[in-house]
């Protein structure tokens, strides 16, 4: 497996010992009239270039870098299936594939997928044979429909502005699952931090004894059985206590075994809670020091090259002081929350709203269900402590948003999941929501803290230059974009951009982040900020560290700021 990219396990939280990873070298071609279902290319097309997966045609790492709009594409390998492979279920993952996919073996088709970052899987089982078999993926992408969520990808030919380089087709691994027919489907876990204990809920095929095993660094911290079929539950009580905190993420690995399936997961042990205008994680006052987070990669645009890039992009927003990150305007891979959970490392779980014309009824039949696989695949990270599915819901070509899909968006969240906050549409325009967050990029100090202390206010906490349009109801409330200070000093693209003038020297830089920042720190109602942004993401000049992610500054001068003055209520 030396020469596959991506090689680790995908789906941490859901392991088997039996699977096969696809990334690779697979064989591709553009299909620029989209002709090519009706040439028959899923049965004997002979593709005439190579792509490697995961990596999205339009990137550097698929070999391809082709940056126009391609309105469909086309994908092609072999895959081997042994006799005992077959005896039991064959399950095909793509990790996430944007943005509409039909799956074809041996020119059958298996199945059909809509959205660009939900994963999905399908039964292949009756579908192959043993020996060699053709795996055929067809996708079409169009982010200027109004149908298709394509958070920051440009709908122009250029990237511009803060919308960058689109991504087309695969761009998340692929790989082979084997398991038996009586199988576990799913599991959620349930902490309870008061009892010391979690309670799983757990989803399975057939009918046979459920078995759990919690442990914590390799010992047993407790274990129970049940007879399900079906779907059920099944609560430990934890021998041991090692709480999920910030900086410290104390994992319980978790064993399930049904019948002959073996699954391993994990979960932490946490609960959160908003209360008096506070943000409670196991019952303690924290506050959010979040930074943005865009996800975008110099090499693999949307796929980061490897896993240790994932991990150092955490650990540049530790360096300079931040807990936590919004992940923005995109549903990132679940490597990357495993990471997160791993470092105790608190996150917003949003969603690529951004091209989702919200005037239109119609855009939620391929919204809300992507939506909510994603909530269901991401519910067990005990790093994701907010749902926030819509980013500044602006209106559609002069249409307004119907305030009834986010109410809509909003309780389909929260019903399920009631153990997380939600927030309905982070910047404008809330409609129902559990926090009240506003975005301001005000650049001059003074009129940014009369913005949270002076005479602007307009209803007593802040400054909502949408007032007319949301209202504040006394919910729990932050900052969740501010800043966003160019710095390009080379200036050599001649097109950066950022948010305001650009500082003339890095000492009047961190004058005004530290007064934008002292400002939200020091607001008695204020629960937590989000600076923008951690990194330049191509023209976008205003992150704290170049888009090859070497650091813009010294940042301990970020994490002097950061962390200078605890909140009161955390002292």
């Amino acid at each position: 497996m030396n020469n596959i990219p991506r090689q680790e396990h995908p789906q941490p939280q859901w392991q088997r010992k039996n699977w096969e990873n696809l990334n690779g070298t697979w064989a591709f071609a553009f299909d620029f009239g989209k002709t090519g279902l009706e040439r028959g290319w899923q049965t004997k097309a002979s593709f005439d270039q190579e792509i490697l997966v995961p990596f999205c045609p339009e990137s550097k790492l698929s070999g391809i870098e082709y940056t126009d709009f391609m309105p469909a594409v086309w994908y092609k390998r072999t895959i081997q299936i042994s006799k005992e492979q077959l005896q039991g279920e064959i399950r095909l993952h793509f990790g996430a594939v944007d943005y509409s996919s039909q799956v074809f073996i041996n020119g059958q088709l298996v199945g059909t997928h809509l959205g660009g970052y939900s994963s999905f899987s399908f039964d292949i089982s009756t579908f192959v044979t043993v020996g060699e078999n053709t795996l055929t993926v067809y996708v079409e992408d169009d982010n200027r429909t109004g149908r298709q969520a394509k958070g920051k990808q440009s709908s122009l030919y250029y990237s511009h502005g803060c919308d960058y380089t689109r991504t087309t087709g695969i761009w998340q691994t692929v790989w082979l699952e084997f398991l038996p027919k009586v199988s576990i489907q799913e599991a959620k876990f349930y902490p309870n931090v008061s009892e010391g204990s979690v309670t799983i809920e757990a989803t399975v095929s057939g009918r046979d004894e459920l078995k759990a095993a919690v442990y914590y660094e390799g010992a047993l911290c407790g274990e129970t059985n049940s007879v399900i079929s079906s779907h059920g539950f099944l609560t430990i009580a934890l021998s041991e206590i090692h709480l999920w905190e910030v900086g410290c993420g104390r994992l319980y690995d978790v064993v399930l075994t049904y019948g002959e399936d073996v699954v391993k997961s994990y979960f932490g042990l946490r609960e959160v809670v908003l209360e008096d205008n506070k943000f409670l994680l196991n019952g303690q006052p924290v506050f959010q020091r979040f930074v943005l987070d865009q996800g975008f990669y110099p090499e693999g645009i949307y796929t980061a090259t490897d896993d240790e890039m994932l991990k150092r992009d955490i650990q540049l927003s530790l360096d300079a002081g931040f807990n936590g990150a919004r992940l923005h305007e995109k549903a990132f891979e679940p490597r990357f929350l495993y990471h997160c959970d791993k470092a105790g490392y608190m996150v917003w779980g949003e969603m690529a709203n951004w091209g989702l014309d919200i005037s239109s009824y119609s855009a939620m039949a391929d919204f809300l269900p992507e939506w909510t696989s994603l909530v269901a695949r991401d519910f067990n990270h005990p790093a994701i402590i907010t749902w926030c599915p819509f980013n500044e819901s602006w209106d559609y070509e002069n249409r307004r948003q119907k305030p009834e899909l986010l109410e809509m968006i909003y309780h389909t969240t929260k019903g399920m999941d009631k153990t997380r906050p939600c927030i309905d549409t982070s910047g404008n325009y809330h409609v129902i929501t559990d926090i009240y967050d506003v975005h301001d990029y005000a650049q001059d100090v003074q009129v940014f803290t009369e913005h949270f202390t002076g005479e602007k206010q307009k209803n007593g906490v802040f400054w909502d230059e949408h007032d007319a349009r949301q209202q504040y109801n006394g919910e729990p409330f932050c900052v969740s974009e501010y800043g966003g200070i160019k710095w390009d000093p080379t200036e050599q693209s001649g097109d950066s951009w950022g948010y305001g003038e650009e500082p003339k020297t890095e000492e009047e830089f961190f004058e005004r982040y530290r007064g934008l920042t002292e400002v939200l720190l020091n607001h008695p109602k204020i629960f937590g900020f989000c600076y923008t942004q951690l990194y330049d993401v191509e023209q976008e000049k205003n992150g704290l560290y170049y888009y090859d992610r070497t650091p813009k500054f010294d940042m301990q001068k970020f994490k002097e700021i950061n962390q200078q003055k605890a909140k009161i209520e955390e002292v």
